[in-house]
């Protein structure tokens, strides 16, 4: 089968390398559509490099069933199916509260085993078990499916912070997480500021229907979300990693609130606070990355219904053999998400 194969640092090959075959509890899909992540991106670039090399990427992932193992039971193959890529073990401190993103003995797709840009691919039984293979509706487009993942990881945000309808969510960066983040707030009844220094990105998030867009290079961002909330944000999302941009905004949030760094920072990397304004502001300062299932679960029967459309976020539907030249394109903010279709 033919696969995007990452062998180290801005080194990725098409090969054909060979069609995995499902074992006891194990099934392989027909690859469809597998959406490109800012992780794959940091990944290609050395940042968090996997150990074992070469691996296939991808964990946005959605298809067809081609071969189902023995013991599966509830799947057939020609089923069409969406894909949560993190095999949490289900049993250790963190998946009992059910915070699988913090299990202590997971693995996943291109995360121990290989992920999405290729042809086909092994989900492992664990994986199987755990019901992380949903089957999806004959009228759901695979590349809509893909983006369950993503949209997920903004559940998970949303569901961390506790806040509802008519609160006040302020997200900084209006890429493409940014813009999930927006949709998920419009559709959960919550207001919503965007701030982002790219003016066709402002542009899109006005048009997805966000309350107000704040131009960070024209306008103080702080100042603006003070004056149009009275004391700050309920919450701020900052949907990008630069450190920078996260330091700048942390007085964003009104007192009692909750900051969410919700773009991974570089390694090694670091911001100032000042620890009256945490302490006496009573700030809550935390992060999320991934989802659990249920987060996944819910995500998908949001885009299955119509009732959030992720179809506009999606800029690029590509092939596997651009795989390469869409991640240069991200690098330079040149694009804004992509789909491969394969």
């Amino acid at each position: 089968m033919r696969a995007a194969v990452l062998h180290g640092e801005n080194d990725l090959r098409h090969e054909e390398v060979a069609t995995p075959r499902a074992g006891q509890g194990e099934v392989v899909v027909q690859v469809k559509a597998c959406g490109v992540c800012t992780t794959d991106v940091k990944t290609l670039s050395g940042e968090g490099t996997p150990r074992d090399l070469p691996v296939i990427l991808g964990h946005e992932v959605a298809g067809l069933l081609h071969e189902v193992g023995k013991g599966v039971e509830g799947l057939a193959v020609g089923q069409r199916v969406a894909v949560y890529p993190r095999a949490f073990c289900g049993e250790c401190f963190y998946c009992r509260q059910g915070r699988h993103s913090l299990c202590l003995d997971q693995f996943g797709l291109a995360h121990g085993v290989n992920g999405g840009f290729a042809e086909h691919v092994l989900i492992p039984e664990r994986l199987v078990n755990l019901g992380g293979v949903i089957p999806i509706e004959d009228s759901l487009d695979y590349d809509l499916a893909a983006m369950t993942e993503p949209l997920s990881c903004c559940f998970s945000a949303f569901r961390s912070a506790g806040i509802g309808r008519d609160d006040w969510v302020s997200i900084v960066g209006a890429g493409p997480m940014g813009l999930l983040h927006l949709l998920l707030a419009k559709s959960l009844g919550i207001h919503t500021i965007v701030t982002d220094i790219i003016p066709e990105r402002l542009e899109k998030a006005h048009e997805l229907g966000a309350e107000h867009v704040i131009n960070g290079r024209k306008d103080d961002p702080v100042q603006k979300v003070q004056s149009i909330t009275s004391i700050g944000a309920d919450l701020v999302i900052t949907a990008l990693g630069a450190t920078e941009a996260i330091e700048q905004n942390l007085p964003m949030v009104r007192n009692g609130g909750v900051f969410n760094i919700f773009g991974g920072p570089p390694r090694g990397s670091s911001i100032a606070i000042d620890p009256r304004w945490l302490h006496y502001g009573e700030i809550i300062l935390t992060g999320t990355h991934g989802s659990s299932l249920s987060d996944f679960q819910q995500a998908l029967k949001l885009i299955s219904t119509g009732e959030l459309d992720v179809q506009p976020v999606i800029s690029h539907r590509v092939g596997l053999d651009d795989l390469l030249g869409v991640v240069q394109k991200i690098r330079k903010h040149e694009l804004l998400k992509a789909v491969v279709l394969i």
